[in-house]
């Protein structure tokens, strides 16, 4: 019995892989909690916590401003920093098992750059209160990424092709090109105000975001999550190409479009709470394969970890490493990860 116990899980790698992975993000939980521009007593930083999570502790002693610091801002600023890395982390790997392409991720079919469009025009037209309160640009995010994958699937269907990947990017890319032109055009024409507005939510923050983003956001990832977990069995296959999925039965255009839409969804809503962030659903799918291999079982999960917990410790660089001032986290996600995927490539053709 001991033998067995041993064997299965203490001498086992993907259990090794796992558990690290569980404290990865952790401890970069703990260290966006803890550190930040204004330092609070890590005892007093726990006792918040503690007392609004499980209403326990006494925090009657602790200043009032401090406990808003800790529970309305750096808390869900964490939890959300991780749920859109974990999103944009899981999408990026479902683009890149449907594409057949390592450098496909959530940008690669337009969505991205659908749900920027929807922002852009609500800061342009300054629609923030108008139509849905706080929450529409949110929404209007959501719904233009939603619709720019209905256009390219329409777009791919139309060409007759039973929704190959080929024409899917092609489509993908068309889409993403005429949107970049729309919103260079909404640039153009924004005021000085506006134009500081729109180029820094392009470049992606978690500034400002507090609960009410959490509670938008969530719903979105527990619906995409619902929509993919289930089907790793179905990436793996199609990861081999349409044909080999057709063989062992898949109906392969229901499921790319079943899949392609909890990709979108997740990225849609991500890019409607933190702006364009770039590179993370492109390197991290790369890293966790060079970890575990090619199964896609292991790949969603351990990328949706390890995603969330790289995006937080991004964000406590991106609201540190300046101080007083704050970067766009799009900045740290694409100085860290150009590098990084540009070495896993290298390293990729050479091996080849």
């Amino acid at each position: 019995m001991q033998k067995s116990f041993i064997q299965k899980y203490l001498l086992n790698k993907k259990g090794w892989i796992y558990a690290i992975s569980g404290g990865f993000v952790l401890g970069a939980s703990l260290l966006g909690l803890f550190i930040s521009s204004v330092s609070y007593p890590v005892l007093d930083i726990i006792r918040v916590v503690f007392h609004h999570l499980f209403s326990i502790g006494y925090v009657e002693d602790v200043p009032r401003n401090m406990q808003l610091i800790i529970w309305e801002i750096r808390l869900p600023r964490i939890v959300l920093a991780f749920l859109v890395g974990a999103a944009l982390s899981i999408a990026g790997a479902v683009f890149q098992a449907l594409l057949r392409n390592p450098l496909a991720d959530p940008y690669t079919i337009g969505i991205s750059s659908g749900a920027s469009l929807g922002a852009v025009i609500v800061i342009f037209f300054q629609l923030q209160w108008v139509l849905f309160g706080g929450l529409t640009l949110p929404i209007v995010a959501i719904g233009f990424g939603m619709l720019t994958l209905i256009i390219v699937l329409a777009m791919a269907s139309l060409s007759g092709r039973n929704l190959q990947t080929e024409t899917i990017i092609l489509a993908g890319i068309m889409m993403s090109s005429f949107i970049g032109a729309v919103i260079s055009l909404l640039i153009a024409l924004s005021d000085a105000n506006g134009l500081s507005q729109i180029v820094y939510w392009l470049m992606g923050s978690f500034r400002m975001r507090g609960w009410e983003h959490v509670q938008i956001f969530l719903p979105f990832f527990v619906v995409g999550c619902l929509l993919l977990l289930p089907f790793t069995r179905d990436m793996n296959a199609m990861a081999l190409g349409d044909d080999g999925a057709h063989h062992v039965g898949m109906n392969v255009k229901r499921k790319k479009i079943l899949l392609l839409s909890g990709a979108a969804i997740l990225t849609g809503a991500s890019v409607s709470v933190s702006g364009a962030i770039g590179f993370v659903g492109l390197v991290i799918p790369h890293f966790v394969r060079l970890l575990i291999g090619s199964n896609y079982k292991h790949i969603i999960p351990l990328s949706m970890w390890i995603g969330g917990g790289y995006l937080v410790l991004c964000d406590l660089l991106s609201r540190t490493v300046i101080v007083p001032q704050e970067l766009p986290i799009g900045v740290i996600t694409a100085i860290v990860g150009a590098p990084i995927f540009s070495i896993f490539l290298i390293k990729k053709r050479r091996a080849e």
